[in-house]
């Protein structure tokens, strides 16, 4: 499974980046916003940051206007992957996009139809929302699962990106299941590296290391 970051914060990416962890970045304009930044420039700045691909949203709600915008965009670098949103418009994007080789993240799903659709219209990356699901009475990884078995019976190629994570438990149910990737917060990456027998382990060890009045 690989490991995309949703978030704008620099600190964060460089942190998770440096772990060697981190296989890509997802933004949003909402994010963009809570960052305080100029939208270019620190897109730009995260696709110095990893070689993975950086999903950078586009705003306009018509097919001529997100090709507008993706246009600018994809010069970006070549690492920038256009968020489209799961409309027709945005299908439409998607599919001229990536009849020109760009990577296009189709963003907002919240049904296996969709995911459907987002796969005939060659999309790179699917992102249905889990948590957001969740929140109005459905189940955000049963989705997961059905759009899996979708893709596997037709060996559509769009990788399933889950996202709206909230704890590690989705990131384990998607891998369970099969998703491609997961994109969460950084809080959320950095606690699936925490487990109290581990901290207890270590504090063990160096209890017992300390008794021995050695250094390496």
């Amino acid at each position: 499974m690989k490991f995309f970051v949703d978030t704008a914060d620099i600190a964060d990416i460089k942190e998770l980046a440096d772990t060697g962890l981190l296989d890509g970045v997802t933004t949003n304009p909402s994010i963009i916003a809570k960052s305080g930044r100029d939208f270019m420039e620190v897109t730009r700045e995260i696709c110095g940051i990893v070689d993975g691909p950086v999903s950078a949203e586009v705003v306009a709600l018509d097919h001529a206007g997100m090709m507008r915008e993706a246009e600018v965009l994809r010069k970006i670098a070549d690492n920038v992957c256009i968020k489209v949103p799961l409309t027709i418009d945005g299908l439409k994007t998607c599919k001229a996009l990536t009849g020109e080789g760009t990577m296009v993240n189709v963003t907002l799903c919240f049904s296996a139809n969709q995911a459907l659709l987002a796969a005939k219209a060659g999309a790179t990356f699917i992102s249905p929302f889990i948590g957001r699901h969740d929140d109005n009475g459905f189940d955000g990884i049963d989705l997961i699962s059905d759009i899996r078995l979708i893709y596997d019976n037709y060996a559509y190629e769009t990788q399933i990106l889950a996202a709206s994570i909230r704890h590690g438990v989705h990131v384990l149910q998607c891998a369970k299941i099969g998703a491609d990737v997961m994109t969460a917060p950084p809080a959320v990456i950095k606690g699936l590296f925490k487990h109290i027998l581990t901290d207890k382990g270590i504090e063990g060890f160096m209890a017992d290391w300390a008794k021995t009045g050695q250094s390496i």
